[in-house]
């Protein structure tokens, strides 16, 4: 049994005219009958737990859409989870459910990039290919993943990369783990061996984001410093910043709180090996955090794992 999860996002919208653009409008009843050919590949149940954009969850939205995959996964009664969702903030729920839930059971998640007022809708094929990745026996041990476009990427690793792409979605740190082609399943590799899963009691830290622009003085490092736990510096290159913001990130270090390095750039990870002002071999020194092979959106939902639950970032 495949238990499918209908949170909203672009599949489930369609173009209202009065509205001046797409709105929500398809719950999961309506989608399955808009996407045939599901029930051959596995029996299933329709929970439609929201409706709405990905652009409106929060950080208790994402907790408790959490804490639903939890209860489902620990009833015993479903082979695999598929979750529809925006595409917005897709890479944030992935992450998170990767990273604090067991992966026995597959949790797959999938959207669309066009509603069903367009042509060439590529929800319908999305979906099917979700459930069929869920229903997969390969795919057991391999926790969350992301199936968009025929491919498969680990939920810790899948990002965003494009607005409007069918093709949407990439993992700049590792590439696909699997394909589906016409209902089957291929992955590359064997489920690889994994720590166990980091297990806060809620996601209640507060993590900024601060991108660093030419001649940044740190001002909006300061601002933020009040109302957050820790913040993810996205860096120029391999782990670089303007001489200028040096001192506002060792007032967080000063107070406590980490300093995560995250760079910028789409390919490759913070490399500190700079030892001028602002160079990343510096600030490493310090007490900042290389945010290892993560894009800047993995970087900030991992330490707001690790501090809710009280462990070193990235350490599970």
């Amino acid at each position: 049994m495949i238990h499918i999860l209908f949170t909203g996002g672009t599949i489930s919208m369609q173009r209202d005219a009065a509205a001046g653009g797409n709105v929500p409008v398809h719950g999961g009843a309506a989608l399955l009958r808009l996407a045939p050919g599901i029930e051959r590949i596995s029996r299933y149940r329709i929970e439609d737990w929201a409706r709405m954009p990905a652009c409106h969850f929060t950080h208790d939205g994402l907790w408790a859409l959490r804490e639903r995959v939890r209860e489902v996964l620990e009833s015993g009664e479903v082979s695999g989870i598929v979750i529809t969702h925006g595409t917005d903030i897709l890479e944030e729920t992935a992450y998170l459910l990767d990273r604090t839930l067991e992966r026995q059971v597959p949790v797959v998640i999938t959207g669309a990039m066009r509603t069903s007022s367009d042509e060439g809708w590529d929800g319908p094929r999305n979906l099917r290919d979700a459930v069929a990745v869920a229903a997969s026996p390969s795919s057991a041990g391999r926790g969350t993943m992301v199936v968009f476009a025929g491919q498969v990427f680990a939920g810790r690793t899948a990002a965003k990369r494009h607005t409007t792409d069918l093709e949407a979605f990439s993992a700049p740190h590792a590439g696909p783990v699997g394909r589906v082609s016409e209902e089957s399943v291929a992955f590359a590799s064997t489920p690889e061996a994994r720590t166990a899963p980091v297990r806060p009691g809620s996601l209640r830290a507060r993590v900024a984001h601060v991108p660093m622009v030419v001649g940044d003085h740190g001002a909006m490092l300061d601002l933020a410093l009040a109302g957050h736990d820790g913040v993810v510096v996205e860096t120029f290159g391999s782990g670089n910043v303007p001489p200028g913001a040096v001192a506002a990130m060792g007032r967080w270090l000063g107070e406590n709180k980490p300093v995560v390095l995250a760079s910028r750039c789409w390919w490759g990870e913070v490399t500190p090996v700079y030892a001028f002002e602002g160079g990343g071999a510096r600030t490493t020194a310090m007490g900042a955090i290389p945010a290892g092979p993560r894009t800047p959106s993995q970087a900030r939902m991992e330490l707001a794992i690790a501090l809710s639950a009280g462990v070193p970032y990235g350490s599970a």
